[in-house]
């Protein structure tokens, strides 16, 4: 399958350009195809991290059971011991 290929103009600052050429010789590969390959992880772990409502759990709290106050001072002493 021929995958067709749209060039990018990137502005990266020298010192990170020397590094991935530098990984990219270690690697016997053109820094070209190490930016494209971390722009595609990139994209992949966007793309993991984007739910609908209907996959996100819900909290903990849903559900429980909370100890309803009887008196103000249950309730200041609940707020103040909590860090």
């Amino acid at each position: 399958m021929l995958r067709h290929m749209k060039a990018v103009t990137l502005h990266l600052d020298e010192s990170v350009y020397a590094e991935f050429q530098s990984l990219a010789r270690k690697s016997k590969r053109t820094a070209s195809d190490l930016i494209r390959e971390a722009m595609q992880i990139y994209r992949d772990r966007c793309k993991k991290n984007t739910h609908s409502l209907a996959e996100v759990p819900p909290p903990a709290s849903v559900g429980a059971v909370f100890k309803p106050f009887t008196t103000r001072e249950d309730m200041l002493e609940d707020y103040f011991d909590r860090a």
